[in-house]
């Protein structure tokens, strides 16, 4: 199997685009999950809405310009927030797009890093943030990219 060492920029328009056909497929399942902080239903649909906006505002950028990449999925976010979801979402890919622009090549200890601004950045905007919600999910995945980053295996830190 081949090491993956690094992401391209174009890999995180990838997975960008990947995980906004995951949210259309699934949005229904994941709106009948909703139950905090209002069971309104409307968590899916919220997240596809702002992931959408986020491959909008991708489509004019280089998909070789870490830069103009990384602003895109930062406004895109911001720009297309739709309820308190899509609002902790945004700050999730915001708090990525932070951590990948300050760097070069983005390996397994920058996307370690780029997860932990991004956990910091989700709880920052919950004025009560509450465990069992995606703020822990989010904690959580950016402890275990920290320990896996160790490895500087990019493969396992994404596993």
């Amino acid at each position: 199997m081949e090491t993956v060492s690094f992401l391209t920029t174009a890999q995180i328009v990838e997975v960008i685009s990947a995980f906004h056909d995951a949210l259309e497929a699934h949005k229904e399942s994941i709106n009948r999950l909703n139950v905090y902080p209002v069971p309104d239903g409307d968590t899916g649909t919220n997240m596809f809405l702002t992931v959408a906006s986020v491959l909008e505002e991708m489509q004019p950028a280089d998909p070789n310009d870490l830069e103009a990449v990384c602003e895109a999925m930062s406004h895109g976010s911001l720009m297309g927030a739709r309820g308190n979801s899509g609002v902790i979402l945004s700050q999730v890919l915001r708090g990525m797009s932070s951590g990948f622009a300050k760097a070069n090549v983005i390996d397994a200890q920058v996307l370690a890093s780029a997860l932990t601004e991004a956990s910091v950045a989700a709880d920052g905007a919950v004025m009560k943030p509450v465990e069992g919600t995606i703020l822990t999910v989010v904690r959580e995945v950016a402890r275990a990219a920290r320990g896996a980053a160790e490895t500087d295996a990019l493969v396992q830190t994404i596993e």
